[in-house]
């Protein structure tokens, strides 16, 4: 039986691998493996072309981590602290995210996925979460994932066996304003919203937090799972 086929979104950032040195279009290979392991074919989508056009042949996608979204997309000025923007990749992944939700195309968030499906859906984000909830805690050093619990609803307590999860951070942003169509399913104890889910979708769901930094996957599995099921059904 062929595996349900993933896209995930990637970084286009300057690299440096055995004698090279030249702009890459990269991922941590924590989410191939991820994808690979739960019974999936990872495929990734770097921004160029036009992959939302792939929306059709894909049985399901990843909108990973990365840089900050351009705050003009939600009417704000940037703060000084954001960072790392790139208009040719916010404009790739809106784009995949509109066509995801629009075909019902099963999707998985993370972090910045999170950011994009709520900025997408008219949402606003906190550019610099220390200055909100007054603590580094979510992001606690460069290159450095913090520890801090979340409190997830019955839906995501399903999938993690338990309403209590001590995941990976690695965030200066969050959700300020949420958008219409989607529920919150996480909270941290500061009160950042730390997953939410699309409420009229089969399987749409994001996390602030990183699933792909810890050895256990119930999110990959979950996700290929859908689209294992929507597979036979697809255009």
């Amino acid at each position: 039986m062929a595996r349900p086929v993933i896209g995930v979104t990637c970084y286009v950032e300057p690299a440096r691998f055995t004698v090279w040195e030249m702009t890459a279009a990269l991922l941590p290979y924590m989410y191939v493996d991820h994808i690979a392991r739960a019974g999936g074919q990872p495929v990734i989508l770097p921004p160029a072309g036009e992959p939302a056009a792939l929306a059709g042949r894909l049985d399901g996608l990843i909108i990973a981590g990365g840089g900050d979204i351009d705050p003009a997309r939600y009417g704000a000025p940037p703060a000084e602290q954001t960072g790392y923007v790139r208009e040719f990749r916010d404009e790739a992944e809106f784009r995949l995210m509109e066509a995801a939700l629009r075909t019902g195309l099963p999707f998985l968030g993370i972090c910045r996925g999170l950011q994009v499906l709520n900025v997408a859906l008219g949402g606003t984000l906190h550019q610099h979460l220390p200055d909100v909830v007054g603590h580094t805690a979510h992001s606690p050093a460069p290159g450095t994932f913090g520890r801090l619990p979340v409190r997830l609803s019955p839906g995501l307590a399903e999938i993690y066996g338990g309403e209590d999860l001590t995941p990976a951070h690695y965030h200066h942003q969050a959700i300020d304003r949420l958008a219409g169509g989607l529920e919150v399913t996480a909270r941290s104890d500061d009160g950042t919203i730390e997953a939410v889910a699309v409420t009229d979708a089969a399987f749409a769901l994001a996390v602030q937090w990183h699933p792909e930094a810890d050895e256990d996957g119930p999110l990959f599995h979950a996700l290929v799972t859908a689209a294992g099921r929507r597979r036979p059904g697809r255009a």
